[in-house]
């Protein structure tokens, strides 16, 4: 059965392959401008699933994404560990050396840092999308300057590579989530993600991570914002191994339920597997 999948961005864009890895054929694409009109759409029931980048392993977390998934009843299903390389595209009959402006989502030329540093005279322009910028300088024919995006998004727009692999180390992984309205839990090597809040008391944060220390259930990741009004104050996001279904993480959660201001379940999914 078809299922529509949103994506921030255009057509072409990281987020879109990441959904075509996770759900191959089935998938219907709906471009959308913006992180947060992807949530909205997830959560009005507009698309069947979102797909949204939640953490890169050169340049780490995509906060934004953390907040919205605070802010918005959604759950996480799935999660996708896509392997990120970035093409130096332009329109046919540009060379390299009359590139003097390259565009690009900020995060992707962060990634390509070291490429960009090497090039003498060029102007860098952050822009809102990568396979946005490859539409851009298309449709505009943009003969002196180049995008930053995905090999897809080079084909999508008809475009040439003047340089391909122009990432800063070739094991760049961005982490995927993929999020529904319904609460699916996953049975087959799950993980799970949760936000919490402590007491503002000593050891308060060391305490609500022993009960999962206590029950030697692995901890993945932790990553802390701030919470808005509440100036030095932060919010928790946990993933840790096993389903909320197994008795002894169920255990811990409700352990940790008594000690926390404020917790909000985020989903138990299928760990992600590493697409090239």
């Amino acid at each position: 059965m078809k299922v529509k999948v949103a994506f921030q961005g255009e057509r072409g864009a990281f987020s879109e392959q990441a959904g075509y890895a996770f759900f191959g054929d089935r998938m219907i694409p709906i471009a959308l401008h913006s992180f947060e009109e992807v949530f909205k759409s997830v959560k009005k029931g507009d698309v069947d699933y979102g797909v949204i980048p939640i953490e890169n392993s050169l340049y780490g977390s995509i906060h934004q994404n953390y907040d919205l998934l605070q802010r918005h009843n959604v759950y996480i299903v799935g999660e996708v560990k896509l392997r990120i390389k970035h093409y130096l595209l332009a329109n046919y009959g540009v060379r390299m050396s009359d590139v003097k402006k390259i565009y690009s989502h900020p995060q992707a030329l962060a990634q390509c840092e070291d490429f960009l540093k090497k090039l003498k005279g060029v102007e860098i322009i952050p822009t809102y999308d990568t396979a946005g910028s490859a539409k851009m300088i298309k449709e505009k024919k943009i003969l002196d300057g180049a995008a930053i995006a995905g090999k897809q998004a080079g084909k999508y727009y008809g475009l040439k590579t003047l340089k391909s692999g122009i990432e800063n180390h070739e094991k760049n992984f961005t982490r995927f989530l993929i999020l529904s309205k319904r609460k699916i839990i996953a049975r087959k090597n799950p993980k799970t993600s949760i936000i919490f809040t402590t007491k503002n008391i000593p050891g308060a944060l060391f305490s609500a991570l022993g009960v999962f220390a206590y029950r030697y259930i692995n901890l993945l990741k932790i990553e802390s914002r701030p919470i808005i009004g509440q100036p030095w104050r932060y919010m928790f996001y946990l993933d840790f191994e096993g389903s909320i279904e197994d008795e002894i993480c169920a255990d811990a959660i409700s352990e940790l339920k008594k000690m926390t201001q404020y917790y909000k379940f985020l989903g138990t999914y299928e760990k992600g597997r590493e697409v090239e």
